[in-house]
């Protein structure tokens, strides 16, 4: 009999350590993917240009895209000259390729290899969700009050909400779809009460439940993004009737 129990015993015993080795390995798991990011990591990026006039980069946007078959997108860099990042390469040798392939073509004149360690994204992992965050508030920032352009050469033509998001987290190395149904969709859904910096709010067209409309949430009620056509880039808030009224749901990509 007493063989028996002692046998019960270490039964228990292996039961208990497997279920702790369990837990403690899926909190391990838990830690492993605290910082790895919804979205695909952007790869080597060409950049090129720097010019002073918006419509400059705008053309070069558009005919990168058109001609050439490459996602291009442009910003105001720090320097305050409008400049155009595009591809999304594998590795540097192949974007040094197609970039001097496009400089002996006349498209464009020199041009610098964005490394994925150059992106805030790559120094997540070092200082935390919160660094990242702050990024993409930054950057939103600096597109505000700036009349862009996005599909078009003329500042009536404005850029649009889903190409500001998209070029937000690009510049921070995240690989953000380029329709607003689509970054919907992609993100993990979060309440409204527990929106965190750089996290995108979504709104519905008038009158449907579609998504039409995407900011950038910078905390405090407010967010940022290309309102319309023609209008500046601008902070509004979550809580104003119209948006209340228009609100689809909140979604983040850590």
């Amino acid at each position: 009999m007493r063989k028996y129990r002692i046998i019960i015993c270490l039964f228990f015993i292996i039961l208990f350590v497997v279920s702790c080795s369990s837990k403690v390995h899926h909190r391990k798991s838990l830690s492993a993917t605290k910082y790895r990011p919804v979205l695909n990591l952007m790869g080597y990026t060409i950049q090129a240009g720097a010019f002073k006039n918006v419509e400059n980069a705008v053309r070069l946007t558009e005919r990168l895209k058109s001609n050439h078959g490459l996602d291009a997108t442009y910003f105001m860099a720090s320097d305050k000259f409008f400049k155009v990042r595009f591809g999304n390469f594998t590795t540097k040798e192949l974007a040094r390729k197609r970039a001097q392939s496009l400089k002996e073509a006349n498209i464009i004149e020199d041009f610098y290899i964005v490394r994925p360690e150059d992106y805030s994204v790559a120094r997540q992992k070092q200082y935390g969700t919160d660094y990242i965050r702050e990024s993409l508030v930054k950057t939103a920032k600096d597109f505000i009050d700036v009349p862009y352009l996005w599909g078009g050469a003329s500042p009536d033509d404005g850029f649009d909400c889903s190409g500001l998001t998209m070029t937000v987290y690009q510049l921070n190395g995240l690989d953000l779809p380029r329709n607003s149904r689509k970054q919907f969709d992609v993100g993990d859904s979060i309440n409204k009460n527990n929106l965190q910096k750089g996290d995108l709010v979504f709104f519905a067209e008038k009158g449907t439940n579609r998504v039409s409309h995407v900011g950038i949430y910078i905390g405090g009620d407010k967010f940022i993004h290309a309102s319309s056509q023609g209008k500046k880039i601008r902070v509004d808030y979550l809580s104003s009737d119209y948006f209340t009224n228009q609100y689809m749901g909140g979604r983040t990509y850590f």
